[in-house]
């Protein structure tokens, strides 16, 4: 995909022979980061282009040589509205807030999700002295959790500390440690998994490891505890890299995907038939808890450190499985 020097505007290479007869729609997401989702909605707009025609059939098959223009309408600004909601605060001084996401609170506004998420309550809590660099609809946001990870999160309140901390992010320096439920044992116990991270050919909407293409993911594990005569393993994971979906991705390609992951993971057939793992099966989110954070701060140059418990959902079950040994 070719980017033209108007960045909303996409242009396909040209349907080789092995994408003949391909659903327009499907071809268009083949070559693009957009979801077929998305691009149907940008095909009903009128924002799909042959030879500067609009194309408007959803089931329009793809021709040897075609090249489609997308043409993108550029984004609606978003003003998220400040609520009242509860945060829980590890730290705050006048330049950040180190703050405990609970699992389920997305992080920034988007599509079906423009109310109760963290920027909402970031907004409500901090009165308007959130940094914008990171765009009006995700004052603050130096970096992310998904909805379903629970665990500590930094937020900049101001541009300075804002550009300190990203650049931790671009260059690693900022250490952050995942606790994870994962299905049977990691062999070896402990290693490092480093491969290329990058957007699955086959579904778009998830993440893949890549023989050629991506991004550089290193993430360093260590087995903490092994329960349930080896049923599922409690793992500590240390990202050396923050690409998306990281975790989730690196433990599915070692086999041992995490607790509760609809995306990435699959219930091992014997966790199913087993009566006692039952609380195990049925866990309603990925098991995945950010449990460590160390950093610099961008402003005084002190190194800040910040662990807190596992998250109490994921606590239970350990503190469950740990009375069967």
């Amino acid at each position: 995909m070719i980017n033209s020097e108007n960045e909303n505007i996409l242009t396909t290479p040209p349907v080789d022979e092995q994408h003949i007869k391909v659903r327009l729609d499907k071809w268009l997401a083949s070559c693009t980061d957009l979801s077929r989702s998305r691009i149907s909605a940008l095909i009903a707009q009128g924002a799909v282009f042959f030879n500067d025609e609009c194309v408007c059939d959803q089931d329009r098959k793809t021709i040897l040589n075609e090249v489609y223009e997308i043409r993108i309408p550029p984004a609606v600004p978003a003003n998220p509205e400040a609520e009242q909601i509860e945060l829980d605060i590890v730290y705050e001084d006048e330049d950040l807030l180190v703050i405990n996401k609970p699992a389920g609170m997305v992080v920034h506004p988007a599509a079906g999700n423009y109310e109760g998420t963290l920027v909402n309550a970031l907004l409500g809590y901090c009165k308007g002295s959130l940094s914008g660099i990171g765009g009006v609809i995700r004052p603050g946001i130096v970096h992310r959790l998904d909805k379903e990870t629970s665990g500590l999160m930094v937020v900049a309140k101001n541009d300075k500390a804002h550009n300190g901390l990203s650049a931790q992010f671009s260059v690693h320096s900022l250490q952050r440690r995942y606790l994870a439920l994962v299905w049977g044992i990691l062999t070896p116990r402990s290693g490092v998994v480093e491969n290329q991270i990058g957007r699955s050919p086959y579904n778009r909407k998830k993440m893949a490891v890549l023989k050629t293409g991506g991004k550089r993911a290193e993430t360093h594990y260590q087995t903490l505890e092994i329960f349930a005569h080896q049923a599922f393993s409690l793992v500590e994971c240390v990202l050396k890299t923050g690409r998306t979906h990281q975790v989730r991705v690196h433990m599915t390609d070692l086999g041992h995907p995490l607790i509760g992951d609809k995306v990435y993971g699959k219930v091992p057939k014997t966790a199913i038939r087993d009566e006692v793992l039952k609380p195990v099966v049925s866990f309603p989110r990925h098991a995945l808890h950010s449990y460590k954070m160390s950093f610099i701060h961008p402003l005084s140059c002190k190194e800040m450190n910040f662990e807190i418990p596992l998250a109490q959902d994921m606590q239970t079950i350990v503190n469950s499985f740990r009375t069967q040994k």
